[in-house]
């Protein structure tokens, strides 16, 4: 099963069938990701009401009031793409350290208001010269720590900021528009290790950057990080957590403006921006 988000409010499908879940309001997807019984909420939703017409093209980002974080150096490429960026700035070491520690790292990455959905522009930093994006799965955890669910996240990065200082991760990854999430969740526990994340990168309609990996090569399990991120930490509205990336573009590709980018999750879907 998959939640959508509207303006008209929340919508669950299943094998095609659209169903209306909760009326729009202010806290309607905050209260539905904090409800333990979401799951059987959704199935009775589907076998009580009649199909509904829905259109994917007027998604909003399905995200509420939850902080959303991320991990980083979970894959080896993205351990290596990192070591290499910052060791000019004495910081490869760090990269190799944090890819093999029993702490994983994890940082904040935005808020709820400041992510953008589906066919919403993402941004690159006005004073960034080296910027790509960063295709990862999303879980979604509620209150007391569970996943319930996982979507699709574009967490965008600055890399050459990062590479002057790895103590400017902050700027690199923190700023207006420089998160993405959609289309939809789907409503899961376990995600399978065969699970396959691709994105692709057009510009002028053609195709600069195509990559691929799996879950089978992410090296933290979700549910450490998870609970790494919920340790001493309370999230009243639940959260969401990027588990890293395991496609990095050579180091002579940035994004350019009015490029797009198109990632895809086995199972999830597709999750489309273009690039202001």
């Amino acid at each position: 099963m998959k939640l959508y988000r509207r303006t008209e409010g929340v919508f669950v499908e299943h094998e095609g069938k659209f169903c209306h879940l909760s009326m729009p309001s202010a806290d309607c997807w905050d209260e539905l990701i904090c409800d333990p019984n979401l799951v059987d909420r959704a199935r009775i939703a589907l076998r009580d009401c009649a199909h509904t017409h829905f259109d994917q093209k007027a998604l909003l980002a399905p995200v509420g009031h939850q902080e959303v974080w991320a991990a980083g150096v979970t894959y080896y490429r993205s351990r290596t793409a990192r070591m290499e960026e910052s060791k000019d700035a004495g910081g490869g070491s760090f990269y190799d350290r944090v890819y093999a520690a029993e702490r994983p790292e994890l940082f904040f990455k935005a808020t709820g208001r400041r992510v953008v959905g589906p066919g919403q522009a993402v941004r690159i930093r006005s004073d960034a010269k080296w910027s790509v994006p960063e295709p990862e799965l999303t879980l979604v955890i509620n209150p007391v720590g569970a996943i319930i669910g996982c979507t699709i996240g574009n967490d965008m990065s600055s890399r050459d900021i990062e590479g002057e200082n790895p103590l400017y991760l902050p700027q690199a990854k923190v700023y207006d528009g420089s998160c993405a999430l959609g289309p939809c969740v789907l409503l899961t526990s376990e995600v399978s290790r065969e699970t396959g994340i691709r994105v692709e990168i057009l510009r002028g309609g053609k195709q600069v950057f195509a990559g691929d990996t799996t879950l089978k090569e992410l090296k933290r399990d979700p549910k450490e990080l998870v609970r790494y991120l919920y340790k001493d930490n309370s999230f009243p509205k639940g959260a969401y957590l990027m588990t890293g990336t395991g496609i990095v573009p050579g180091d002579d590709f940035t994004l350019l403006h009015g490029d797009l980018i198109r990632i895809s999750i086995d199972g999830i879907g597709v999750l489309e921006n273009p690039v202001a």
